[in-house]
């Protein structure tokens, strides 16, 4: 293997390669396309979640606990698309694929911790519908703006503390077989598999990861819906239940966007044989398609953003005319 250093340590030969090849849509026909498509993609994913911030940023009647996660879901996204979609398109479209071994690392670091972000807000605005449909007198007692800002950064110091964990175990792997990862960027089992020594730790916290990032939340959030299920229940008239349930089927949308592609991959690579190259265009598209997804669906679902758009509008067009009155 080209540029490999070598370091001994207790007679054992730790070798680490300069850079990592990364080699996952070099063998699929015509993948400029798929390119220009995931270019594509990324503008609309960094327009839309842009939009949606500055709206709940404008419009003060959006300045709630719930919508600092829906806020915090938006940038969770778009730094998600920022750390995966950019460097695809470099790396594959420009032919730039070898990647040094550190921003590798760092890399694969920022990856997996704004989609564990992603996934973890899914949980919070569950437990926000939770508690506002099965305790809605407690409510603002309960979810208040502090408590939010307090589990939103309780999620990033364990969010960072675990994959600084999980990404920093990989330096007691030796990679001497090849350098060549099959992904479309430094994903964690590619990685792992290129060891020569023993990996049995860092497999295990591959499961970990994948039981706590994508297995747990949404076990968390299907119990959640079934104790709201069971206080719609409870409402003796047909439009309150209607008026509740409307108030869920964003964030169920959301849900099932995110999470169903990537269980679905999951369980398919787990029990059919399924070609490398779809395997990957599958996992990308699962990791880039929800970011885009979710701020269309939080404006046009949601009522109460529909409604501060419009407001900003009045309230621009009404400072445009007085502009143009003044000038006049």
């Amino acid at each position: 293997m080209s540029s490999m250093l070598s370091e001994s340590s207790s007679n054992v030969t730790f070798v680490r390669p300069a850079t990592f090849f990364l080699n996952g849509f070099s063998n699929i026909p015509h993948a400029k396309y798929f390119y220009v498509f995931l270019s594509l993609v990324y503008v609309v994913t960094v327009l839309g979640n842009s939009f949606i911030m500055c709206i709940i940023y404008l419009a003060r009647r959006l300045h709630t606990a719930k919508y600092i996660a829906v806020f915090h879901l938006a940038f969770s996204d778009l730094c998600g698309s920022s750390a995966l979609v950019p460097k695809i398109i470099d790396t594959f479209l420009f032919g730039h694929h070898d990647v040094s071994y550190e921003v590798c690392f760092v890399s694969m670091f920022f990856v997996y911790h704004f989609m564990n972000l992603q996934s973890l807000t899914l949980l919070v605005l569950a437990y926000d519908r939770l508690v506002a449909i099965c305790f809605p007198l407690q409510y603002h007692a309960i979810v208040t703006k502090r408590a939010m800002f307090l589990i939103i950064g309780v999620m990033w110091i364990l969010s960072m503390a675990y994959f600084s964990v999980h990404v920093g175990l990989l330096n007691r792997l030796s990679i001497c077989s090849s350098n060549v990862v099959n992904s479309y960027f430094c994903d964690y089992g590619p990685v792992c598999r290129l060891a020569c020594n023993d990996n049995s730790l860092n497999l295990l916290m591959g499961k970990i990861c994948f039981g706590f990032l994508i297995c747990l939340p949404p076990i968390l959030i299907i119990i959640s819906y079934f104790c709201i299920a069971l206080a719609f229940l409870k409402i003796a008239r047909g439009v309150d239940r209607i008026k509740a349930l409307k108030t869920c089927t964003s964030h169920l949308i959301l849900v099932a966007v995110f999470y169903l592609p990537i269980l679905s991959n999951n369980i398919a690579a787990a029990t059919t044989p399924i070609h490398p190259n779809a395997r990957i265009i599958n996992n990308s598209l699962t990791q880039i398609i929800p970011p885009m997804l979710n701020p269309i669906i939080y404006t046009l679902k949601t009522e109460e953003v529909m409604q501060s758009i419009k407001e900003l509008y009045k309230r621009s067009k009404v400072n445009t005319i007085k502009i143009k009155c003044k000038k006049d």
